[in-house]
């Protein structure tokens, strides 16, 4: 079986999980870590959520740090730190720190999302004022990592520190004009474009402009992905993360993880959205997920993958994280 000629990545959101702690939340993502260096994973990137009760990765510089304090060789970063919840100046000291601590190990994502609910957005004093600045803001913090701000950031980055944008609406034309790499995920990856309309990546590579950190587009491709012995298993692996979030945008709470035999909604509506996020993630058995994957990468371009989605059962998804590497 040929193996997969594009690298292989892991964002991982901390998720909670019925019956266990957040801390023991935190302490599987440096496991996990941990494992995903000694399989191959070119990079183990962390996010940031606040006052989410199913996620317990709030602060993705701390994680960032565990994480490379755990490891040796793997890339660490965000996937992504939310802009709009802080200054520019201090994530790009947040990042030369990390960065100067661990050369050429770091990554820095970044996103435009803004609070869940109107009183993390207020706790937070961000909101869709500061998300439509993102370019500004964005421009601002490349200026400090670059040393061509008004005044210079401490440690001194010197530009070497990887930016990359998580594309959600005009995200991608933010990344091209910034020349950086853009993070990509969810049905944009696997709607068909319609005649006359061009596709998010294709207003990112048509608008990309070379820069220092890229001198190309550079396309991640960030997919939900689970691998075991039969579909059927795979899909166990993704269920619990795809009802989390179906409870999410029908009551207003992304809940802890649980089992998926436990506590399914049997509306409609529920059912449908569960459905929707299983039809935009690839699972099954090895030579299925391995198929379908080239077949993404090829409609793409991609340049890499990034594994995205939670797992109530862990060692199921270290056996997937396991399986999956064999692929490339």
């Amino acid at each position: 079986m040929a193996s997969l000629s594009v690298p292989l990545s892991i964002l991982d959101r901390a998720n909670s999980r019925e019956g266990f702690s957040e801390a023991d939340a935190l302490g599987a993502v440096l496991e996990r870590a941990e494992a995903a260096e000694v399989l191959g994973y070119r990079r183990f990137w962390v996010a940031e959520h606040h006052a989410v009760a199913g996620i317990a990765g709030s602060a993705p510089a701390v994680l960032m740090a565990a994480l490379a304090a755990r490891t040796s060789s793997i890339r660490i970063g965000s996937g992504g730190v939310m802009l709009p919840n802080h200054q520019p100046l201090v994530v790009a000291e947040q990042a030369a720190t990390l960065q100067a601590l661990n050369p050429g190990r770091i990554d820095l994502g970044l996103g435009r999302s803004i609070g869940f609910t109107p009183a993390v957005r207020t706790a937070l004093r961000a909101g869709q004022a500061e998300a439509e600045q993102f370019e500004a803001h964005l421009a601002e913090l490349l200026a400090y990592l670059d040393g061509t701000a008004p005044i210079t950031a401490r440690p001194q980055d010197g530009g070497r520190t990887p930016v990359f944008v998580l594309a959600t609406g005009a995200g991608v034309e933010i990344a091209a004009r910034a020349g950086l790499g853009v993070v990509l995920g969810g049905p944009a990856l696997f709607r068909t474009n319609s005649a006359g309309r061009a596709g998010a990546l294709e207003r990112y590579r048509a608008a990309f402009r070379p820069s220092d950190r890229f001198p190309r587009p550079y396309v991640v491709a960030a997919v939900n992905i689970a691998v075991a012995g039969t579909e059927e298993a795979a899909e166990e692996l993704l269920l619990p993360e795809a009802q989390a979030l179906a409870v999410s945008r029908t009551k207003g709470v992304f809940p802890a993880l649980s089992s998926a035999a436990g506590g399914a909604d049997p509306s409609p509506r529920h059912q449908e959205l569960v459905r929707g996020a299983l039809d935009t993630s690839v699972y099954g058995t090895v030579g299925r997920v391995q198929q379908r994957l080239e077949e993404l990468v090829a409609s793409s371009g991609a340049d890499e993958l990034l594994v995205t989605g939670g797992a109530f059962d862990v060692e199921g998804q270290r056996e997937s994280d396991r399986l999956l590497a064999g692929l490339f």
